[in-house]
């Protein structure tokens, strides 16, 4: 838990980009010593050293805020993965914009053998919804372990999403909010039942 909170921390701390957070995070390998070890941290230029040490200052303060985040994550049955969690996702691991924490609520392996992500249009045709239900009906037969992602947004998203749900193909929604909410509301049922 403890590592978890200054992952969580580090990638909330002002003055420091994303890109920055997880380089130190690489480099040092856990998030502890970054926060505990700062000052004495080598291969930082001139520069990076200057920028950690101003964020450091709000260090008590981003604790505090990951600390009430975990505790909401918990009450509500909402798991976070860190990078280098074995469940975090393999292939997002991968990508040098990848994040250092992610919050995912159900039961599905994000390190599904196959993935597909579906994205397309808000304003989905009668045409479109025919189509999403239909893919999901023959990926399903041809690939029952396939596991269809999107962004549980209107359009294509949510249509595939309900696909995958009527033809029992598992399904994850990334979404560009917390898991305080879910938005757009009207697909609340829908992000249930995932």
């Amino acid at each position: 838990m403890e590592e978890k909170l200054y992952t969580l921390a580090l990638s909330r701390l002002r003055g420091i980009s994303q890109a920055m957070a997880m380089q130190l995070y690489q480099q040092v390998g856990n998030a502890g010593d970054i926060f505990l070890h700062h000052k004495e941290l080598e291969n930082l230029s001139d520069e990076g050293r200057r920028r950690l040490n101003e964020a450091m200052s709000s260090a008590p303060e981003v604790l505090k805020r990951a600390e009430n985040e975990l505790e909401f994550a918990e009450r509500n049955n909402i798991s976070t993965f860190c990078f280098n969690d074995t469940d975090y996702p393999t292939r997002l691991r991968e990508c040098d914009d990848a994040p250092l924490v992610l919050f995912y609520r159900g039961s599905v392996s994000l390190n599904a053998a196959r993935i597909l992500s579906v994205v397309g249009t808000r304003r989905i045709t009668e045409q479109g919804k025919d189509l999403c239900r239909n893919l999901c009906r023959e990926l399903q037969e041809a690939h029952p372990d396939l596991l269809i992602v999107s962004g549980l947004a209107y359009g294509v998203d949510i249509h595939a999403h309900r696909g995958a749900l009527e033809f029992g193909l598992p399904t994850v929604g990334v979404l560009a909010h917390g898991l305080d909410r879910i938005y757009p509301y009207v697909h609340r049922k829908t992000a249930i039942d995932m």
